[in-house]
């Protein structure tokens, strides 16, 4: 009854927080973040803090996921010579998901990161563990590895086997450039995944259409799509998702950031709702966009996109 009394107060605050803009007490409600790349999951300032450097802020023209390589290229990659580098990194992201209500946090940490930083598999995960349970021990923590889709699936696969027997990660997530290779390139991937246990996701109709989608949840069996709004086209494909019940971890602020969506007010998070797929709010990259869960939800409703109740309703389903 108590949890229950609990629930009950929290949508009652986070509806209200919608309404009167108090973007504090919307960030006090727990909430989820489920589509997070770890070492660009805190604020950039907070990274300038910790170095005393001043970088340069992400802004994006027309090349989607290009021009995100090409900041990390030029502005994060030379950071990564900077002592404790990776353990600040994360750091930062437990501390932005902490001040944000964040009570159930997947994470991902790209497979190849400790060949590039020089860390040991189990060093990592000492720095994120560390992380984890000094700054937010009570947040639902779920750590994932994340695949480069530009790379070879025998590469990636030599890069999963230090991991396979420490038990930390839960998740595996395909990202970066969706027309680098066929999604059929990663079946025996995602199958050794899948046989071992590990929830799969992958980034698709981040800019691709319906059909991509609907091809990579089947072909790689996904538990879950990051994106995924390029199935607003096709309402062939949101009742196929809607059946199947595969979630859509939506990233408002990153899909406005690089142009594949106008507007709050535009985006088709709203069609894929109205279908009956069920989708979730993220933050993907603060860094890069510097947008917490809580600002998002305030500008969809700001933006006449949905009411407070539906809002609750999709933060709540974040947490189930």
């Amino acid at each position: 009854m108590s949890a229950n009394r609990n629930d009950i107060a929290h949508s009652s605050i986070f509806m209200d927080s919608l309404i009167t803009g108090d973007l504090k007490k919307l960030r006090s409600v727990p909430k989820s973040d489920l589509h997070n790349h770890g070492m660009m999951g805190g604020r950039l300032r907070t990274l300038e803090k910790m170095y005393g450097v001043r970088l340069k802020k992400f802004r994006s023209g027309n090349k989607g996921i290009l021009e995100i390589n090409d900041w990390i290229q030029d502005v994060y990659r030379p950071l990564l010579d900077r002592p404790q580098i990776f353990e600040n990194a994360m750091k930062a992201a437990i501390m932005q998901a902490k001040s944000d209500g964040v009570t159930i946090l997947e994470m991902s940490i790209d497979v190849n990161l400790g060949r590039l930083l020089n860390l040991s598999p189990q060093k990592m995960i000492e720095a994120v563990d560390h992380a984890h349970n000094s700054i937010a021990p009570d947040i639902d923590f779920r750590p994932e590895l994340g695949f480069n889709r530009s790379l070879s699936v025998r590469s990636l696969l030599a890069a999963f086997e230090p991991y396979l027997d420490l038990g930390y990660f839960k998740a595996i997530d395909l990202y970066d450039d969706e027309s680098a290779q066929p999604i059929k390139n990663f079946y025996e991937l995602f199958r050794f995944a899948k046989k071992r246990g590990y929830k799969c996701k992958a980034h698709t109709g981040e800019f691709g259409d319906a059909e991509s989608v609907r091809e990579a949840a089947e072909i790689l069996e996904l538990d879950a799509v990051q994106h995924g709004i390029g199935a607003a086209d096709s309402p062939e494909v949101m009742k196929w998702l809607s059946d199947q019940k595969i979630p859509l971890h939506i990233a408002p602020a990153s899909n406005i950031a690089l142009k594949r969506v106008k507007s709050y007010q535009t985006h088709p998070i709203r069609i894929l709702y109205d279908h009956g797929v069920k989708v979730t709010i993220n933050t993907d990259d603060v860094m890069l966009f510097d947008k917490g869960n809580s600002e998002q939800y305030l500008k969809l409703y700001r933006c006449g996109l949905f009411s407070p109740s539906e809002l609750d309703q999709i933060r709540i389903f974040g947490l189930l």
